[in-house]
């Protein structure tokens, strides 16, 4: 399995879609080919240096979950295989090994679906505030980090650009409808629930988590990706400790590395230095280890 450094695809024989800040999508007609490349963003901007591995972890981490949770739903995982691929991706063998699938093209519901097990992130930032997330009441006296009594929903809309904005249960309901809605929050809970269990043999705390829903010929599936360290918050349990910060798996060393420097968050954005580059990869590479249970197909560790 191909292990170099892939910031951009460049598959000329195959219609590009969309390039987003870590994706290439090419359209196949009635399927779609998802390359998640080495690109690395934060606080909504790409940065110029890539993170080695970072987008075989992604793919083959969400094939791994994909897998784990299709008994409780469809999802539009294809393959993962390139020789399953159609002629015209094989060609591109070097670019796409590891860190691509083929996928069933779906209506993508724009609605991002966030299930929280701990206060964390935006939500401990409202919680202070109002003693609600997302506008839902939580009991007083919480700590920062803090596991929640159950898993709640919050969701937001999906934005083109910018942070995604957080709605009610209700608007959602509005957005999509109620019974697609009610689903969504069944299935969306389970997930989380399942996940997070499974984490915790690993020595994992799945803090919290986006998923992503379509429609294909009017069935839901889960979509996108899944439970990857780029969709979710990945902490170490044996050093979980509420009210203070928690080593994570993602890239976390890349934005507290761009807060010491006072970056003012805007474009162009600076190279990041070697030994952060490494960390932010061995954490990913960490990620997939731990829960697989093996290393990285074409990495050591």
């Amino acid at each position: 399995m191909s292990t170099d450094l892939v910031i951009e695809t460049h598959c000329d024989k195959l219609p590009l879609l969309f390039r987003g800040k870590v994706r290439d999508i090419y359209d196949l007609g009635d399927r779609l080919l998802l390359v998640a490349t080495d690109r690395i963003s934060a606080f909504d901007v790409v940065l110029p240096t890539p993170i080695p591995h970072k987008g075989v972890v992604l793919t083959q981490l969400s094939a791994f979950w994909f897998r784990r949770t299709s008994s409780i739903i469809r999802n539009h995982l294809i393959s993962t295989d390139l020789q399953t691929f159609p002629s015209a991706a094989r060609e591109y063998a070097d670019q796409l090994a590891g860190r691509s699938m083929l996928v069933q093209k779906a209506h993508r519901l724009d609605v991002e679906c966030v299930v929280r097990g701990y206060l964390a992130g935006s939500a401990w930032a409202e919680y202070r505030a109002t003693g609600t997330v997302c506008g839902q009441a939580l009991p007083a006296g919480l700590a920062w980090n803090e596991r929640l009594p159950q898993p709640i929903f919050t969701p937001a809309t999906k934005a083109a650009s910018g942070h995604d904005q957080n709605i009610s249960v209700d608007r959602m309901s509005d957005l999509i409808g109620q019974d697609l809605t009610r689903r969504i929050v069944e299935i969306s809970l389970r997930i989380y629930r399942d996940a997070h269990s499974y984490a915790l043999t690993r020595g994992l705390i799945l803090a919290d988590t986006k998923l992503e829903f379509g429609l294909v010929d009017g069935e839901l599936m889960l979509i996108d990706e899944l439970l990857t360290p780029d969709s979710s918050r990945y902490w170490d349990a044996e050093l979980y400790e509420p009210g203070r910060d928690q080593p994570s798996f993602d890239k976390q060393f890349v934005r507290d590395w761009l807060e010491s420097i006072a970056w003012n968050k805007e474009p162009p954005a600076p190279v990041i230095p070697p030994d952060v580059v490494e960390r932010t990869s061995q954490k990913y590479r960490d990620a997939y280890r731990r829960l697989v249970g093996a290393p990285l197909p074409g990495s050591s560790t």
